[in-house]
C-alpha cells in the first residue's frame, strides 16, 4: 500500500512531466502503442466512470446550496472558451478548415479532468469542480456536436448524430453508471475510491499513448504548422484560464471556488475531442487538440504551483503573526 501510494504522489506530482515524456515516447516510438489505438474510447469511458464513483451526496448538496457558483462557471466555460476557441480557430486557420474544426471541438468539449486534479492540488473546491464537470457533460451531448455543426459544418461534412452518439457513450453514459455505482454498492465503491485518482490518471496516460501514436503520421506531415498551432492552441487556454480567474475575483467570489472555476473555464477534455476528430473529421483534425492537451496540461500545472504557493505563503505569514 505504501509503495502504491508513493507511485500515486509521483505520478500526481509530476503529471505535466509524464505527459510530455508518454507524448514523445510515442511520437517516436509509435508502433510500439499500435495495440492500444483502438482502446482510446475505452480509456476515456473509464475516467468518467471513475469521476461518477468519486461523487458522494453531502458534496452535491454542498454545491446545490450555493449553486451560483457552479453556474458561475459553467457559464464563463460556455461564452469565454467557446468565443475565444471561434474567434482563434477563425482567425488563425479560416483557410485551413480541418485544422480550425480541431480548434473548435477543443474547446467545445466538456471540461478535462485534469481540472478536478489541478483544483485539488491548488486547495481549490473540489465538489464544485466535479460538479461544473458534471454540469459540462450533461449538456455536452447537445451543445458539442450543434456548436461544431453550425461553425465548421458548411466547411466539412460531419454527421452530427453520429457525434452525437459518441459522446453519449464515452462520457454520459459511465459517468452516470459511476453515480448508480456509487449509489447501489457504496461499500464496493468505497474498497476502489482511495485509488480512482491514480487509475484515472493512468488512463488518461493510455489515452495519450493512444491519441498521439495514431495521429503520428499527421503530426510529421504537419511539423511545419505546428509551431503556429502551438500559439493558437496557447491562447486557447490562458485567455479564458485568465478571464476565469478575474472575473470571478471581481465579483467577489471565494478563493477557493474561484480557483475551481479557473481551472473549469481553461481546461477542456481534449484527449475527448482528439477521439471525436479523429473518428468524425479527420486525423489532421485531431492536431490541434493534442497541442492543447500538451499545453493545458503544462499551464494547469504551473498556475496550480503558484496557488498552492500562495495558500502556503498566507500560513506561514499567519504563523509568524500568531508567534509574535
Amino acid at each position: 500500500m505504501r509503495i502504491l501510494s508513493i507511485v500515486a504522489s509521483m505520478i500526481s506530482k509530476y503529471l505535466p512531466v509524464w505527459i510530455v515524456l508518454l507524448s514523445l515516447i510515442a511520437y517516436l516510438f509509435p508502433d510500439a502503442f499500435h495495440s492500444i489505438q483502438g482502446l482510446t474510447g475505452i480509456c476515456l469511458g473509464l475516467i468518467f466512470l471513475l469521476m461518477g464513483m468519486t461523487l458522494s451526496t453531502e458534496q452535491i448538496v454542498t454545491v446545490v446550496k450555493q449553486p451560483k457558483y457552479a453556474f458561475i462557471g459553467f457559464a464563463l466555460k460556455w461564452t469565454i472558451m467557446v468565443g475565444v476557441t471561434m474567434a482563434i480557430a477563425f482567425a488563425f486557420f479560416r483557410n485551413s478548415p480541418e485544422i480550425a474544426s480541431g480548434i473548435i471541438l477543443a474547446g467545445t468539449v466538456p471540461s478535462g479532468t485534469s481540472a478536478n486534479l489541478y483544483t485539488f492540488i491548488a486547495g481549490g473546491e473540489v465538489a464544485l469542480s466535479i460538479t461544473m464537470a458534471t454540469l459540462d457533460t450533461v449538456i455536452s451531448p447537445l451543445l458539442t456536436p450543434s456548436l461544431v455543426q453550425l461553425s465548421i459544418g458548411k466547411l466539412i461534412p460531419i454527421d452530427f448524430w453520429a457525434l452525437l452518439l459518441n459522446i453519449i457513450w464515452i462520457v454520459f453514459i459511465p459517468l452516470f453508471l459511476g453515480l448508480f455505482l456509487k449509489w447501489r454498492f457504496p461499500k464496493k465503491v468505497s474498497m476502489i475510491s482511495p485509488y480512482t485518482s491514480v487509475l484515472s490518471q493512468l488512463a488518461l496516460f493510455a489515452v495519450v499513448l493512444s491519441v498521439i501514436s495514431k495521429a503520428q503520421p499527421t503530426l510529421e506531415e504537419n511539423l511545419i504548422s505546428l509551431p503556429l498551432i502551438f500559439v493558437a492552441v496557447f491562447l486557447q487556454v490562458t485567455v479564458p484560464m485568465f478571464a476565469g480567474y478575474f472575473i470571478p475575483k471581481l465579483i467577489r467570489v471565494p478563493k477557493r471556488q474561484m480557483i475551481a472555476v479557473t481551472f473549469h473555464t481553461g481546461i477542456c477534455n481534449t484527449a475527448l475531442s482528439a477521439t471525436l476528430a479523429m473518428e468524425h473529421i479527420s486525423s489532421l483534425a485531431a492536431v490541434p487538440a493534442v497541442a492543447n492537451m500538451v499545453v493545458n496540461l503544462t499551464v494547469g500545472a504551473i498556475v496550480a504551483k503558484i496557488f498552492d504557493n500562495q495558500a502556503k505563503t498566507k500560513e506561514e505569514h499567519a504563523y509568524a503573526e500568531s508567534g509574535t
